[in-house]
């Protein structure tokens, strides 16, 4: 069988499942991405060219949409020289998102696809118009939005089956979309990601943190509203004000990945410093930046108490991999975080908006370590019968795209 995997930041979703198909006898694979990318074992990667930027002149309803018509010529382009050295694939499996699987079936008409979706865009119900609350979404934005799915829709047509990683972000689409679409995270390696009693989380000055020490721990790909930053930082001096041993590790960049940047300028984090100003002890505030995996495990074995607060929007890895690593997990009462965390049971949800009762949360987190300890169990043992990625997930997705190849019917 040949397959070939496409997505902007090859490896991204397919990471376990491209190099598990390669170990098969007989298997070609082939990973088409725009950016660099980890090499796999026994995966050929390509790259295409990425799409210009910067369309001033078109309407901004469109610019996004534009941009990915660019990108999928540009994979198109790179499909047609894969295919003039004779790789034809049997399955194409994409992530679509920024428009790269609008013409793969144009290239290989005769290839099975199956397409990683993983959000649908609405006005209403999910991220847009969620903050501040209460506050009617403009028809213009409305209109804009709805324009966003123009790819989605294209993508919808070229695919044989779609997959998307949990139920809620399933429930986003049409329902004749979710018709033929399959619920199935990527998954957590929960053999490798556990709570490790020997760890220690090394601190820019040296200082080491161990699971003796009052730890939390906030982790984003950005410091931004989309993820509570906001809402995380304004309860920091309740937190560390009743709680003096307490030192906060906050893992993430500067530069938003899903929203904008403060109206302001500047960053987020900058914004809330010096809105906070002298309420918060700097001496005790710890930004990381971006860690390397292995000191984003090391963190979560010492964490005492890991927030993490979302709009409704896509999970993060990051959640999933706390709960795996037994963390106390702090979270929002929204979607999806409630399809995982079940207040009181493997963990404890909050208003997303309430920085009082984050505080609180937290402080009650760090006051009864005895009390969390059997919502950090249940937490890990959620993950691992449900997300656990050699024992459950990476074997469906397998499956999927065995059926999918075949041309059959796979089971929703």
């Amino acid at each position: 069988m040949r397959v070939l995997f496409v997505h902007q930041n090859f490896p991204g979703q397919y990471r376990h499942v491209a190099p598990s198909l390669a170990r098969r006898k007989g298997t070609q694979v082939v990973g088409l991405g725009e950016n660099p990318g980890d090499a796999l074992p026994g995966v050929q990667h390509v790259r295409y060219k990425a799409p210009p930027s910067g369309h001033k002149d078109t309407h901004r309803y469109v610019r996004r949409f534009e941009t990915a018509v660019y990108r999928g010529q540009h994979v198109a382009r790179a499909g047609l020289a894969l295919k003039e050295k004779g790789f034809d694939p049997d399955i194409i499996c994409c992530h679509p998102g920024w428009g790269e699987g609008i013409y793969l079936k144009d290239v290989w008409p005769d290839a099975k696809t199956l397409y990683y979706f993983e959000f649908y865009y609405r006005s209403s119900g999910a991220d847009v118009g969620f903050d501040p609350p209460g506050q009617a979404v403009h028809i213009d934005d409305a209109c804009r939005v709805r324009t966003l799915n123009t790819t989605h829709l294209l993508s919808l047509d070229a695919a044989d089956w779609g997959q998307t990683p949990t139920r809620w972000q399933a429930s986003r689409f049409p329902d004749w979309a979710r018709a033929r679409m399959s619920v199935i995270h990527e998954g957590i390696d929960t053999d490798a990601i556990r709570r490790n009693d020997r760890a220690t989380f090394v601190l820019a000055d040296g200082r080491a943190l161990t699971k003796d020490d009052e730890v939390v721990s906030f982790v984003g790909r950005g410091l931004e509203p989309y993820r509570g930053f906001h809402t995380f930082m304004r309860a920091l001096p309740e937190i560390l004000a009743r709680r003096p041993r307490a030192q906060v590790v906050m893992v993430g960049g500067e530069d938003p990945h899903y929203g904008a940047k403060p109206k302001e300028g500047g960053s987020w984090k900058e914004v809330l410093l010096a809105e906070l100003g002298d309420r918060l002890d700097r001496a005790r505030l710890h930004f990381t930046g971006k860690i390397a995996h292995a000191q984003l495990g090391n963190l979560m074995s010492v964490s005492s108490a890991h927030v993490y607060l979302t709009y409704p929007f896509v999970l993060s890895w990051s959640l999933l991999e706390a709960m795996s690593a037994s963390c106390a997990i702090i979270g929002s009462r929204t979607a999806p975080v409630e399809e995982v965390i079940t207040h009181g049971e493997t963990g404890v949800l909050v208003d997303f908006f309430s920085h009082d009762e984050v505080a609180a949360a937290v402080v009650r987190a760090l006051e009864r370590p005895g009390e969390m300890q059997p919502m950090r169990d249940a937490a890990r043992r959620l993950v691992r019968e449900n997300y656990d990625l050699h024992r459950v997930c990476l074997p469906k997705h397998l499956a999927l795209v065995d059926e999918v190849a075949a041309g059959g019917t796979p089971r929703l």
